[in-house]
């Protein structure tokens, strides 16, 4: 009995240690995955702050105002105003202009790793997947610990977090890369709104929007990036006064290089709406477009302000900003008709009309995602004329979704009919006959077909000898029935038949050679 009492307890442990075991992958690693990416976005401000106030020979405070801005900056890397109260004037100053470099850096730890945390291990033995849902919480609650940290730790110093734009702000973006980041994880499984949207938005059609939409954005800000540069090469003079204008020693000259390159993916976006045709704002009511340039007097001398066009009307060289997205509406629509007509599935080409639907979903999302990238983009730098900077969000995604169909529905027309005509011509689809369709025969092939009364086949004719084609064949004549028969008497029987009992009757003499049947 003593014996059995330590086995069943190592039984119990190990069944206890086994799932221990299953559920380690659970809530708390996932806690921590969310945790250690915003350490490691925090951990990078900090650093680089930290380099730029050792490096600086006239440094206005100690490490830990140094520490205080790495914090206010990694807040301001996920959208949330920041307010500076030691100005000229006295008064608040808000900063929210969000540099979109910064915001990349956020958006990719948290996407690891939810990303991560949904891994399932490779081991046989290994612990099971961790459920979507778990892997989120965890993730989204470990980051938001950090993150409520550091905005209370910049809080007090300058400058200090708006609390609104932090309750807002940091949930949404830490939710939507979480999320993301989860799906991935899982596989990318379809949704399961997808069963319940329209036959010609499926998964498919969906992906080909998509994907119509990314190259159009990327064609859009590619420009954007190349005006951009060719705008400072022509202005080159202004933008080198501008650098050497802010600082003299060369930590200085860093810093505002550091800057300048991390709002360059912004001055892309600003550029793309100016292309687009709404422009942007360079202070209150002061906007700049290709047909006028206003921008605000007494601006801050900074090195890519200087690319903005001057002022005035604008000219043939402002308009040929309109390339860009001309070539973003012909990316979409060849993207589009690639999908239509697949060399792979030539039978299963779209219609036109789904071509066409196709590409106007492609456009809303480019729409929705320029808006958001407008609006991120811009923001104030003060108070007054200094309140607002940046492209107008709600007019820059119309405008991209107005280009695409515009320029993109001829495009897929065209791409889709040609596409087919080289698949008809090398014989992988049948001839298309030209046949046209009025209102009259489309009716007649809608209508059911009416019932018709069944006509009995006609008796099949004797057939003829072929010998006797040439002479005149006779009339059949019926078979008689017994109605027209007319009744005859019998006739009688004349036939002589021998009667035994007369006598006078000739006898039959028997065959000597018949056997004799009696013995």
């Amino acid at each position: 009995m003593a014996g059995v009492i330590p086995l069943t307890l190592r039984r119990l442990s190990s069944s206890l240690r086994s799932r221990m075991r299953d559920r380690s992958p659970g809530l708390g690693p996932a806690l921590a995955g969310g945790a250690l990416a915003a350490g490691l976005g925090l951990g990078a401000c900090a650093a680089l702050v930290m380099v730029l106030w050792v490096s600086s020979p006239y440094p206005d405070s100690g490490p830990g105002g140094a520490l205080h801005v790495a914090a206010a900056l990694w807040l301001l890397a996920h959208g949330v105003e920041l307010v500076r109260a030691e100005t000229l004037s006295g008064a608040p100053q808000p900063v929210g202009l969000t540099p979109l470099l910064l915001l990349a850096l956020p958006v990719w730890l948290v996407y690891r790793a939810a990303r991560d945390a949904t891994d399932a291990s490779d081991e046989p033995d290994g612990p099971p997947p961790v459920p979507t849902r778990t892997a989120w919480t965890g993730v989204v609650l470990g980051y938001l610990a950090v993150g409520a940290a550091a905005a209370l730790y910049a809080s007090g110093g300058e400058p200090r977090p708006e609390w609104l734009w932090v309750t807002v702000c940091l949930p949404l973006l830490v939710g939507g890369a979480a999320g993301v980041g989860v799906w991935a994880g899982s596989g990318r499984p379809h949704p399961p709104v997808s069963s319940r949207l329209p036959h010609w938005v499926r998964v498919d059609a969906l992906g080909t929007a998509a994907r119509a939409a990314g190259a159009a954005t990327a064609v859009l800000t590619g420009g954007g990036a190349l005006l951009l540069g060719a705008s400072l090469v022509w202005h080159g003079d202004t933008a080198r006064l501008a650098f050497t204008q802010l600082t003299e020693g060369w930590t200085g000259r860093l810093t505002v290089l550091l800057l300048a390159v991390t709002l360059v993916s912004n001055a892309a976006l600003w550029s793309a709406s100016y292309a687009l045709g709404p422009g942007f704002a360079l202070g209150t009511g002061h906007m700049v477009h290709p047909l006028a340039s206003d921008p605000a007097p007494l601006l801050p001398p900074f090195p890519l302000l200087a690319a903005v066009p001057d002022a005035g009307t604008g000219t043939p060289l402002n308009w040929a900003v309109a390339l860009v997205p001309m070539a973003a509406g012909v990316t979409a629509g060849w993207f589009v008709a690639a999908a239509a007509v697949r060399r792979a599935r030539p039978w299963l080409h779209w219609s036109a009309g789904r071509s066409v639907g196709v590409l106007a979903l492609s456009a809303l999302l480019c729409a929705l995602i320029l808006t958001l990238l407008a609006a991120l983009s811009g923001g104030p730098l003060g108070t007054a004329t200094l309140s607002h900077f940046g492209p107008v969000a709600w007019q820059t995604g119309p405008a991209a979704a107005l280009w695409l169909l515009v320029l993109g529905t001829p495009v897929t027309l065209t791409a889709r009919a040609w596409r087919l005509h080289a698949l008809r011509r090398a014989g992988v689809l049948p001839s298309r006959r030209t046949k046209k369709r009025t209102w009259l025969t489309r009716a007649k092939a809608a209508r059911p077909a009416e019932a018709t009364p069944k006509v009995p086949d006609p008796t099949p004719e004797p057939k003829q000898d072929d010998l006797y084609d040439f002479l005149e064949s006779d009339t059949p004549e019926p078979a008689p029935t017994p109605e027209t028969v007319p009744h005859q008497p019998a006739a009688e029987d004349t036939t002589d038949t021998p009667d035994p009992a007369d006598p006078s009757s000739p006898e039959t003499t028997p065959d000597p050679a018949a056997p004799n049947p009696s013995p």
